[in-house]
């Protein structure tokens, strides 16, 4: 009898220390598992930060794509004297007996500034800004732009009415004469302005854009100097 009681009471001192045992082994593992979610949540705001971080640094590049009063006067007089060097070149390819070389050079023009006069009409229309200047064209010298840019910005070699009648009726060795010589003086003038918009802008595409207008044009006016001591 007092052998089956001490057998009993075995039994039930192991049931206890096993069901002891497992109730420790459950708060391990949930303690754990606090531990684990505890350690997630630094994770997660870690992540938070990050992407806060990468909006400011966002919209930090976004404030420095923006422009200034130079961008957008460059754009505004850059689009009517690439329009009247487009138009210049439609002459040329109109016209007979014109020397391949030169109606090979007024075809890369025209292939050059069309779309670049569509870039810069889209910036304006981007940046909400008119496409001529306050009280329009006739506001601003076409020699000097003085203020509006810093006191340097020039239209120098845009064409009158009358010279632009003179090329259109001329033929020959004499359209050519004209025209080598009107659009190397309109790509100086060009090249004056971009210039300026590479000292005085802001925005990085108009940079971008008056870098690209001095190195093209300034090969032309070497191309166009060739060409006219060859006539």
């Amino acid at each position: 009898m007092k052998r089956s009681l001490s057998l009993a009471s075995l039994s039930i001192a192991a049931l206890i220390t096993l069901s002891a045992c497992g109730s420790s082994s459950g708060g391990s593992t949930e303690g754990a598992g606090g531990e684990i979610s505890a350690a997630a949540a630094p994770s997660a705001t870690a992540e938070s930060s990050t992407g806060a971080t990468t909006q400011a640094t966002s919209g930090a590049s976004e404030a420095s794509a923006g422009h200034n009063d130079a961008d957008v006067m460059f754009a505004q007089m850059m689009i009517p004297h690439h329009q009247q060097a487009v138009e210049m070149s439609d002459m040329m390819l109109a016209k007979d007996g014109i020397s391949p070389d030169i109606t090979d050079l007024a075809a890369k023009i025209k292939d050059a500034q069309g779309p670049e006069i569509e870039t810069m009409t889209g910036w304006l229309e981007a940046w909400d800004e008119p496409m001529e200047p306050e009280g329009g064209m006739e506001g601003h010298s076409m020699s000097t732009m003085g203020s509006d840019m810093g006191g340097s910005e020039s239209m120098e070699g845009m064409m009158s009415e009358d010279q632009m009648s003179e090329l259109e009726s001329a033929e020959g060795t004499e359209a050519s004469r004209i025209f080598l010589e009107s659009m190397t003086a309109h790509h100086e003038g060009a090249v004056t302005m971009a210039e300026n918009e590479i000292d005085n802008g802001q925005n990085p595409d108009a940079i971008e854009l008056a870098e690209t207008i001095v190195t093209t044009q300034q090969a032309e006016i070497a191309e166009m100097q060739e060409l006219l001591a060859g006539l």
